[in-house]
């Protein structure tokens, strides 16, 4: 695939836009990011030209995920190269809730390498369903993240979890999983916010922010398509994620309540997209042109 074929998904919109740079933004805008997991397809085949475009974008930083691959690793060195920020990773989150030693890295090597690239944060992005089967389960997994909150900060980094919208289902005595974990999570382990599934669980983000407060070390940015019936604790399908403006999330009111919060890092995620580079172009021009 030759440069010229691979971009071109992405380049209709730049023609037509002035860059983003040359936009008046507030610093907060100037620093949103974007979560590579959205352009994994186009990473699978072609990283650092993908690296280049989410660069030519404007994006300021990127989140890589299933840290520590050698594919993260390049992720990390080629946005370097390109000038952009990587303060956050997804990380293989079994090296601390399930360790196996024969498929993956401690956690203590995790860390030592998050260390090395000068990671700020680590985020665990996902619970296998018998870390949440309960919410026995919940508990179980919130003390062993504290441990692992823990070892993180001696080592320099937070340590945090992203949400879906399972955590938000009502279990025994109405009692749901996120509510454990707000309950049990100790100072030193923080919550990066995706408003997509704490919608689709039926909550507000705004007002979820604005209890969580500076317990939020992140954001992820991306919008449910209108007419979704909230909540949903089924299959979500892939044509049901938006690109930011095309959906029922506000995000004005969303990025003024975490700038008031004190969060800093926010990255904007498509989980589906049949044109993964576009769509990430059209969110981001949608959040700072305004």
């Amino acid at each position: 695939m030759n440069r010229r074929s691979f971009i071109q998904q992405s380049t209709g919109m730049l023609f037509i836009c002035p860059s983003i740079a040359a936009k008046p933004q507030s610093d907060y805008l100037n620093n949103i990011g974007i979560q590579l997991y959205s352009l994994r397809k186009p990473i699978n085949e072609n990283l650092k030209q993908t690296i280049d475009e989410v660069a030519r974008m404007g994006y300021k930083q990127v989140e890589p995920y299933d840290f520590p691959s050698s594919k993260s690793l390049d992720m990390i060195k080629r946005a370097k190269e390109k000038g952009m920020q990587v303060n956050s990773s997804h990380f293989q989150w079994d090296s601390l809730l399930n360790p196996d030693p024969k498929k993956l890295p401690s956690f203590e090597k995790v860390l030592e390498l998050a260390h090395k690239n000068e990671l700020t944060d680590l985020v665990v992005p996902y619970l296998h369903t018998h870390n949440r089967v309960d919410l026995e389960a919940y508990q179980k997994t919130a003390e062993v993240l504290n441990r692992g909150a823990e070892q993180a900060k001696e080592a320099g980094i937070r340590l945090a979890y992203h949400n879906h919208a399972f955590e938000f289902q009502p279990m025994l005595g109405g009692k749901t999983g996120y509510d454990v974990f707000i309950r049990s999570f100790s100072p030193d382990m923080f919550f990066e916010l995706d408003v997509f599934w704490v919608k689709v669980g039926g909550v507000d983000p705004v007002s979820q922010i604005h209890y969580l407060k500076n317990r939020i070390s992140q954001l992820h940015l991306k919008d449910l398509r209108s007419g979704f019936k909230c909540p949903n604790f089924g299959k979500v399908k892939p044509e049901d994620f938006e690109e930011i403006g095309d959906g029922q999330i506000p995000m004005n009111p969303i990025l003024k309540a975490a700038d008031s919060a004190g969060v800093v890092h926010c990255h904007i995620e498509q989980d589906h997209s049949p044109s993964p580079l576009s769509s990430m172009q059209k969110s981001l021009l949608h959040l700072t042109s305004g």
